[in-house]
């Protein structure tokens, strides 16, 4: 399978599975992308996702120039025919929980959008990442164009998109594109310790952190401040809330539900 994904404990770990052709994308591993970005929507089971690249040498290097077709209808049916969006991430925005990209080698083009959609990045010491579709007469399509200059800052964005030039994994850290760069054999335990204590914490919390931060990052501070306060009011009349109140004074772990 072009896409591998198994669960345990609520934590999803999925593999994007073409290492020959360093994890690009073709027609049929962006068909099973698709029905994993539905399954980590709606599979209340699943509480975190990692996502990474088979391999050592790539996380994913975006579509597969050597075998991607031509559309087989026009964009405006997509756009206005009520087929809904065809990019590469469609769907994968619906996810409330979190995700973890653990990126092992390259991240190029699509293979670095699916890294930025991801809420934190680690990578291995051999990662690099870059937008290079301008090199290709092309420009990012699913939303690299927006969430990389949200990531590290215009400046290097911009000089990121531009040129097509790729940065390094040392060189990722300082501008803040991940939060940890780790030896290769070391990611993906990280990852998974990472993922497995997110996935112990109350649910209905997890998912509102998420979707506050990022409904707030492009909303006037009072605005995202009353997103918040409104939030908080919500989980405080939770069943999890009294359990993990219930559970700190007993001094034992919280058996939390998603109530």
């Amino acid at each position: 399978m072009p896409v591998d994904m198994e669960v345990d404990e609520g934590v999803a770990v999925l593999t994007l599975n073409r290492p020959e052709k360093h994890n690009s994308i073709d027609r049929p591993m962006r068909a099973e992308l698709k029905r994993a970005w539905e399954r980590l929507a709606t599979d209340r089971d699943i509480r975190v996702a990692v996502i990474t690249g088979a391999g050592t040498r790539a996380f994913c290097t975006g579509s597969d120039l050597t075998a991607t077709p031509k559309p087989d209808h026009a964009f405006a049916a997509d756009l206005f025919g009520g087929n809904g969006s065809d990019h590469l991430l469609a769907g994968l925005d619906e996810a409330g929980i979190p995700l973890i990209a653990a990126v092992n080698g390259y991240a190029i083009g699509g293979g670095m959008e699916i890294a930025l959609a991801c809420d934190i990045r680690l990578a291995s010491g051999n990662a690099s990442f870059g937008l290079s579709e301008v090199r290709v007469g092309s420009i990012p399509g699913a939303g690299g164009t927006q969430r990389l200059p949200r990531a590290v800052g215009q400046s290097l964005a911009m000089q990121m998109l531009l040129t097509g030039d790729r940065i390094g994994a040392d060189h990722a850290l300082r501008a803040g594109l991940v939060s940890e760069v780790l030896p290769g054999k070391e990611l993906l335990p990280r990852a998974l310790a990472i993922a497995t204590r997110i996935a112990a914490n109350a649910p209905l919390s997890v998912r509102a952190i998420k979707q506050l931060v990022h409904r707030g990052l492009d909303a006037p501070l009072e605005v995202a401040m009353r997103l918040e306060h409104a939030a908080f009011g919500l989980i405080r009349e939770t069943d999890d809330r009294a359990e993990g109140r219930a559970a700190f004074t007993e001094g034992r772990p919280a058996r939390f539900t998603g109530r």
